[in-house]
């Protein structure tokens, strides 16, 4: 008797990897469009009249809707539609919400009855900013539905293959995006007369390009299914699916508060900071803009460089919980030489090095941070820990590009006027105050990983 082998798919090399960078153009290209206006801070004041704080709340509107539920919405929608109904989704929200942010800032927007209306209310707050926002929390939705939609697409994929590799390597794609667009974004800005408008609509015109490469990627993901014998809202154990009678479980863990907020601590003084960047770098080196954003465009390449290889590290020797430690001592130093060396010894070198660390340190904790949280939390309650822990994440990604913004206003009022830098000496302490906490949290972590032997510091591939 002979017996016919079928093979998948995702059982080709060129196939599966092909499918890979399918999907992780999308967030290559969400990721530009994150960080598009992060370079332009002094020139979007200059042109539109964004103060500090508004632009901290232009920051935050990015996940306002996630912090109301969206998040874990999207999280339901996943599991009940599928990837490739919800890829497109997630994409096409990111596009919309981009359109949006582009005319709010454009030169038609400017004398249309839109624009006197929205100026007619909370009128220290321009009208451009306040559809920016609507814009940009269109697109913060879409945006966090993909990264959700991508981690699920590629276990799937990757299923009993490569798949550490795989999502290191997709991490490490769309961070690349944020080094391209801190080039190519004052680059483009200042191309011929000086506008803010050219490097959104370019990043505009490239979130097009995502939805369409994803679109490619459902006819692949499609065929898979077929092989697979999967209908559309199947391909999930319903003991894995989000409940509601999850979260008591959860909430009730103590050690997922200690990850859920050293989770929240970390990345709350890594994203909102890169809003404000190139703006701190800018008064500290007095350089330009787009000096100071080719300065800081190496934070997020050297994560990506090293991310792969620390996840091939975790896989094989383990050291999870100290590998959080040691990010957030690296981070927490990075700060601290932002908000005081600097300023005493403004050197090109001593912000190259420090923002290359900081790299260093945002590769450290988030690969040692996720693999974490499924040694912690049992597996019937994964997909709900994670969802949580996002829905917290997004909390803090909400409010402090805000408390950010409102602390370099207070604690530089009048100095515009009077045509003096802005001093970002103690709204940078906010940050380093994040490290502290977080190193303080890495700590109890690893103390009780060893009271209650959770393994985080065991290698992940058990022998």
């Amino acid at each position: 008797m002979v017996e016919t082998i079928q093979h998948k798919l995702n059982d080709s090399f060129v196939a599966r990897w092909a499918a890979l960078i399918l999907i992780a153009l999308m967030m290559f290209f969400g990721y530009m469009f994150v960080d598009v206006m992060s370079p332009l801070q002094t020139m979007i004041e200059t042109q539109r009249g964004w103060t500090p704080d508004v632009f901290g709340m232009y920051g935050s509107s990015e996940f306002i809707l996630n912090v109301f539920g969206f998040l874990i919405l999207a999280g339901i929608i996943l599991d009940k539609m599928g990837v490739r109904f919800t890829g497109v989704l997630s994409a096409s929200l990111m596009l919309a919400g981009a359109c949006i942010k582009y005319y709010a800032i454009s030169d038609a927007f400017i004398g249309t009855g839109l624009e006197s209306w929205l100026n007619s209310w909370w009128t220290s707050f321009p009208a451009s900013a306040k559809l920016a926002c609507l814009g940009f929390m269109t697109f913060g939705c879409g945006c966090e539905m993909a990264g959700i939609t991508v981690s699920k697409a590629i276990a799937k994929w990757f299923e009993g293959k490569e798949m550490a590799l795989a999502m290191g390597l997709e991490m490490a794609i769309a961070r690349v995006g944020v080094f391209a667009i801190f080039s190519i974004s004052p680059a483009l800005a200042n191309m011929g007369d000086p506008t803010v408008v050219r490097p959104v609509a370019f990043c505009t015109a490239l979130l097009f390009i995502g939805l369409i490469t994803f679109s490619v990627f459902t006819f692949m993901d499609r065929k898979l299914d077929a092989q697979l014998g999967i209908k559309v809202g199947q391909d999930v154990n319903p003991e894995d699916q989000f409940k509601v009678s999850d979260i008591g479980n959860i909430l009730g863990s103590k050690v997922f508060w200690i990850i859920a907020l050293l989770c929240v601590l970390y990345y709350s003084a890594i994203f909102p900071f890169q809003r404000f960047a190139t703006g701190m770098l800018e008064t500290n080196l007095k350089i330009s803009s787009e000096t100071a954003a080719n300065i800081f465009r190496w934070f997020p390449m050297g994560a990506a460089a090293i991310t792969p290889f620390l996840g091939g590290y975790l896989d094989h020797k383990g050291k999870g919980a100290s590998m959080l430690i040691f990010g957030a001592i690296l981070m927490t130093v990075c700060h601290l030489t932002f908000a005081v060396v600097l300023p005493a010894f403004p050197s090109k070198v001593i912000a190259y090095l420090a923002i290359v660390v900081l790299g260093i340190s945002f590769s450290l904790v988030p690969a040692a941070l996720w693999p974490s949280v499924a040694k912690i939390m049992p597996s019937r309650y994964l997909g709900s820990a994670y969802s949580l822990i996002f829905w917290i994440q997004n909390i803090g990604l909400c409010l402090f590009p805000m408390i950010f913004g409102f602390a370099l206003s207070y604690f530089n009022e009048g100095r515009a006027a009077q045509g003096l830098a802005y001093d970002y000496t103690r709204p940078m302490l906010i940050f380093v105050a994040c490290g502290v906490a977080a190193l303080l949290l890495g700590l109890v972590l690893k103390r009780e990983d060893k009271k209650k032997g959770y393994g985080l510091e065991l290698p992940n591939i058990k022998k």
